[in-house]
């Protein structure tokens, strides 16, 4: 009764086909359709992680709502999405991120909601964290404290209130 036409698709040619050749092929199923059909509807792809390479030396703050990969040295406080510090990376500053992944050297304080220390990792400093990972092998001199919020400005100021004044 109805049928569909496939004079208007791409690809065919604009002559309908006899009763002869529908009935010798088969019908088959249009092809579908390329994943790049659909980006307009999808969710946008995630841009990739800045990375500092081994021979960069930065002094200052570094601060970004994206994800960060250090592998040289940073003299300063960092904040990220998700911040990853590399097996040949230094790190002297307070590291601030929801999840940290610590695989190199920090000397300061590690706030996140998820941090994760690799078997190299080496940190001197105070965690604080929501959930912590540290595998066996990895360097851990300070203390440790779980918060349910330890990115919130209540646990800086916490943390700010606890320090000895010189």
């Amino acid at each position: 009764m109805f049928s569909k036409s496939k004079i208007n698709e791409p690809g065919n040619p604009a002559t309908p086909a006899t009763s002869d050749t529908a009935a010798a092929k088969p019908a088959t199923p249009a092809p579908a359709p390329a994943a790049s059909d659909f980006k307009s509807s999808a969710p946008k792809a995630k841009p990739p992680a800045s990375q500092l390479s081994t021979d960069l030396h930065i002094t200052g703050n570094l601060k970004t709502s994206g994800d960060i990969q250090i592998e040289g040295t940073v003299d300063g406080d960092i904040r990220a999405h998700l911040l990853t510090i590399g097996e040949s990376a230094t790190v002297n500053g307070e590291c601030m991120a929801d999840d940290v992944v610590v695989n190199g050297r920090i000397v300061g304080t590690v706030r996140g909601l998820k941090v994760r220390l690799t078997s190299t990792a080496r940190v001197e400093g105070d965690i604080i964290h929501k959930t912590i990972a540290i595998e066996s092998g990895a360097h851990f001199e300070g203390s440790v404290q779980r918060q349910d919020d330890p990115l919130g400005s209540g646990a800086t100021k916490a943390a700010k209130a606890a320090a000895p004044k010189a």
